[in-house]
């Protein structure tokens, strides 16, 4: 339960981009899933990719406040997302089907998520400890 909890959420989308790109018979994730009329005549047309971003901002969010946990999982999780992260940043520089604004996204987002998660850290331990004298503010 203790590594299950560790595992970072951009895992899972960076294995579902993969299945996608890869694997599926979808093959692009430029794919039409569906499209819904707005109330202004507007279609709006939701592809694979999107979802994706919209996974990844909810799993952000997730991924924040996972962060504000000071448990002994806390560094497992901030290593985690750090390997997560770097494996990501190499996918999008060194393939092809991974160089585009979508992937560039969700990579952006697992960065936000590992420097976010270290600076939760940092600055819970130190109200935890007392650093930075008597201003509260520091």
């Amino acid at each position: 339960m203790f590594i299950i909890r560790s595992i970072p959420l951009f895992a899972l989308i960076w294995l579902a981009y993969n299945g996608l790109t890869f694997f599926s018979e979808l093959g692009s994730i430029d794919k039409l899933l569906f499209s819904f009329e707005l109330p202004s005549k507007v279609i709006w047309n939701i592809t694979v990719g999107d979802v994706l971003i919209f996974a990844g901002i909810l799993f952000l969010y997730v991924e924040i406040f996972k962060a504000t946990r000071t448990t002994a999982g806390s560094i497992l999780d901030h290593t985690l997302s750090m390997v997560v992260f770097v494996g990501m940043l190499l996918q999008f520089i060194l393939s092809q089907k991974a160089g585009n604004s979508t992937f560039a996204a969700i990579t952006l987002m697992a960065l936000v998520d590992v420097v976010a998660g270290f600076t939760v850290t940092i600055i819970s331990a130190r109200r935890d400890f007392g650093f930075g004298g008597n201003n509260p503010d520091v």
